[in-house]
């Protein structure tokens, strides 16, 4: 099983978000990038928000320059991933299906999602066919 990733507040997310868009950067780098962005945050705060995410072990720092320069230790599809999984099981009780219906009936999708989503149907409905033909056998 994949090691769980840790627990993210809003704002830590959106720090390490800088970081997968941008690549690694500095504090001043990662403050400028929100500012541009729209968030109105604290240099100290963002400085903040890095050394918590260094000792959640999300981000590594680089300290053999004048500034330390941090990147995500965490790809991410795996922030994701625990982060769907831990979901699933507080709101739908571990029922990943139940999640799926319910976005389908709540969200909208573009016509490529939809694409999407129908050969993914597609190609679980042939391979639980193909496994209904071997448990016959």
């Amino acid at each position: 099983m994949a090691e769980k990733s840790p627990e993210l507040s809003a704002a830590e997310l959106e720090v390490i978000n800088v970081l997968w868009d941008e690549g690694p950067l500095t504090v001043r780098q990662v403050h400028a990038h929100l500012h541009r962005a729209g968030r109105k945050i604290a240099y100290t705060t963002v400085l903040t928000f890095l050394s918590r995410l260094e000792q959640k072990e999300v981000v590594v720092s680089d300290k053999s320059g004048l500034a330390y320069v941090y990147r995500p230790a965490l790809s991410r599809e795996r922030v994701r991933k625990s982060r769907l999984k831990s979901l699933v099981t507080q709101l739908y009780d571990g029922a990943a299906g139940e999640l799926v219906l319910q976005l389908i009936k709540t969200q909208h999708f573009s016509t490529d999602e939809i694409e999407q989503l129908r050969e993914l149907v597609e190609r679980l409905d042939r391979k639980g066919r193909q496994g209904d033909r071997e448990s016959e056998d």
